[in-house]
């Protein structure tokens, strides 16, 4: 008569791992309650002056009467502005020359201030190092009526380089009135005024790469570009995506004073943008509910953008903006 055994169990392996249970909230608060309190005043900013306005974009959807009627009592016209808005002709010229000038500035502007980054992080002395930071950083400081002043006496017809090409027995330049050159002047200028600042994001990437990182690859006899290659452009690629996926999502939003400042010497055909048309056509007019369609309608393709850039970067094998936990 055969002596039953019990054997052991064997240990699953390669199961999901199990996840801790979350703390109540209760303790969380206890735990959490100094980060609560620190970031408590940028929430009521937040809500103050994002969120709570931002259900005034209920005008959209009426034929709003500021004086009368109101947002409680104004009729309701469902989607009559937006069926006005994508019949308008103006509207449609804001929208390609913003999708333009952002690809422009995409393709010419967004690498700026990763080789700025990596120009300021390779110096060895420091005191340079310092020095060209300040400089660099300075014009993000100024206005933009200051910015257009300055690209107007360098650029403009009486400005310094078309004298220069006068006193030379050349015709001048007028760069800040002609249209055809308009994309390339504000990128220009884009670039002259922000560039150094958006550089302090890559400047912190970079000091977070682990410096035996490049020890070790010049031991085994790595050049400089092939540690930029394998090392450096890498360890700042997820900032680098993460503020593509911003600059994507941002895609309507040029900006409004830089070209509502301009628009007089170009003319509208080549300055006029989302901002500027929603401006002359909605706030200007006093068709609020107008411009608060065409504000929504920017806000929902900002949207879209930001999940379908995100979804890419996942499918690249990046984290994204976020990521499902």
């Amino acid at each position: 008569m055969s002596v039953p055994t019990i054997e052991s169990p064997v240990p699953v392996t390669g199961g999901p791992p199990k996840r801790k249970p979350k703390a109540h909230w209760r303790t969380r608060l206890v735990r959490d309650w100094p980060l609560l309190l620190m970031a408590a005043p940028m929430m009521l900013l937040v809500w103050g002056f994002w969120w709570i306005p931002a259900l005034g974009n209920v005008i959209a959807f009426q034929d709003y009467k500021p004086y009368t009627g109101g947002i409680f009592g104004s009729r309701v016209v469902g989607f009559t502005h937006f069926q006005l808005l994508f019949a308008d002709p103006d509207f449609t010229r804001a929208l390609l020359n913003t999708l333009a000038i952002t690809a422009f500035q995409v393709v010419f502007y967004f690498p700026v201030p990763i080789a700025l980054a990596l120009l300021m992080h390779s110096l060895v002395s420091e005191r340079l190092r310092s020095m060209l930071q300040s400089v660099v950083y300075l014009p993000y400081f100024f206005s933009w009526v200051l910015v257009i002043a300055i690209f107007q006496q360098m650029l403009g017809g009486a400005g310094l380089l078309s004298q220069t090409l006068r006193g030379a027995g050349f015709e001048g330049v007028d760069w800040m009135t002609n249209p055809d050159t308009f994309i390339l002047l504000v990128t220009s200028q884009a670039v002259w005024k922000e560039a150094g600042f958006g550089a302090i994001i890559f400047l912190a990437a970079l000091a977070a790469i682990d410096p035996n990182l490049y020890e070790a690859a010049a031991v085994d006899g790595a050049g400089r570009w092939r540690r930029l290659w394998h090392i450096t452009l890498p360890g700042i690629r997820p900032v680098i995506v993460l503020l593509l996926i911003l600059r994507l999502g941002d895609a309507l939003n040029v900006g409004f004073e830089q070209f509502f400042l301009q628009r007089s010497a170009v003319g509208s055909q080549a300055s006029e943008v989302f901002d500027t048309f929603v401006y002359y056509s909605g706030i200007r007019t006093g068709d609020f509910d107008y411009g608060a369609a065409a504000g929504l309608f920017k806000g929902v393709v900002g949207l879209v953008l930001i999940l379908a850039a995100n979804k890419a970067a996942h499918l690249l094998g990046e984290k994204g903006v976020y990521a499902k936990s």
